[in-house]
């Protein structure tokens, strides 16, 4: 019997997850478990590199398991951890910046992006973020990482650094391939519909959180921006609100984005806004209920993260020795 392929992705917990986390990320990694060996981790790490509140970030961290959990990722079937319960990451990490040009590095455009709107924090760990993301990937052999098209060029960079390093020594890490999501991938702020919905946007009336409450949720939709054009159709280009809301509804209702558009061609906006609302609050209810159930056991929480861990470090260990060995380092 052939080996599953490995899949490896990692959510980081600066901000609460949304429904544009869980349609581009969460909903796909519970599918690829199906046929994939997957690892999934909290990447509480790369949390580090922005200002962030410890107390929160602990707290994130736990929700974060939890939330894996109750969306129905079964700790069984994969491999589910806090990224710094595996000191080979942070390990690997130093060894790959080493292999990594100064140039290639500068040339990240999150990088650049984020040092230029917050000149303040342009810390090292901001620079020598994608170093560290290349060894989350290379330690576990990973074939596939799901990936946005913002962390496209640091998946890119990750492949340069394996390639560097197999030429220079001998085949040591596995390529891998992003993939990126399809229909529904790219979900918009209903505050502003041509920016992506964020779990840290500054106006939280453009971002439904997963744990929102039901009249929470409704009151964003009912907000959302739309257009003076009464009609209900997809033309991303010229109603960016309307098409943002039938993709939605189109993802949690199990329709097509045409199915929607048919179903919704006679509907007045409050109309189409109170029925997405609806859907998504019944859709989310049961991870709701199942998510308030894990969060107050925490010594369950634990355990699952101490299980996952020790798995993860078994394969990271593996391949950190013949690292060390290949470039020379004594263990």
């Amino acid at each position: 019997m052939d080996e599953k392929k490995v899949v490896f992705s990692a959510l980081k917990p600066t901000g609460d997850l949304q429904i544009g986390n869980y349609i581009g990320a969460l909903k796909n990694m519970i599918k690829m478990t199906e046929d994939y060996d997957c690892l999934y981790a909290v990447a509480d790490l790369h949390s580090l590199t922005v200002d962030c509140d410890p107390k929160l970030l602990r707290k994130r961290s736990y929700d974060f398991m939890a939330l894996f959990l109750a969306i129905g990722l079964d700790p069984e079937k994969c491999t589910l951890f806090l990224q710094s319960h595996v000191p080979a990451h942070a390990e690997l990490a130093w060894i790959l910046n080493c292999f990594t040009q100064f140039g290639e590095a500068k040339r990240m455009t999150q990088f650049k992006d984020k040092s230029a709107k917050a000149p303040q924090n342009a810390n090292v760990g901001l620079f020598a973020y994608p170093t560290l993301m290349a060894a989350d990937i290379l330690l576990y052999k990973a074939d596939y990482v799901p990936v946005g098209k913002d962390q496209m060029q640091h998946l890119e960079l990750a492949r340069t650094i394996a390639e560097r390093f197999n030429n220079k020594y001998s085949p040591t890490f596995t390529l891998p391939e992003g993939i990126t999501g399809k229909r529904g991938s790219k979900i918009f702020s209903l505050a502003d519909p041509t920016a992506k919905m964020g779990k840290t946007d500054e106006n939280l009336n453009g971002t439904v959180f997963i744990l929102d409450d039901p009249d929470t949720v409704m009151r964003k939709f009912k907000r959302a921006v739309t257009d003076s054009d009464a009609t209900v159709r997809f033309d991303p280009q010229n109603k960016p609100g309307i098409s943002n809301l039938l993709t939605i509804y189109s993802v949690f209702a199990g329709v097509s984005v045409e199915e929607a558009e048919r179903e919704f061609a006679a509907a007045d906006y409050a109309t189409l806004k109170t029925r997405v609302g609806e859907t998504v609050v019944e859709y989310f209810r049961p991870i709701r209920e199942e998510y308030a159930r894990l969060i107050a056991d925490k010594g369950y929480l634990e355990s699952v993260m101490k299980t996952g861990a020790e798995k993860a470090s078994y394969r990271a260990e593996k391949m950190l020795a013949k690292v060390y060995r290949k470039v020379g380092l004594v263990r």
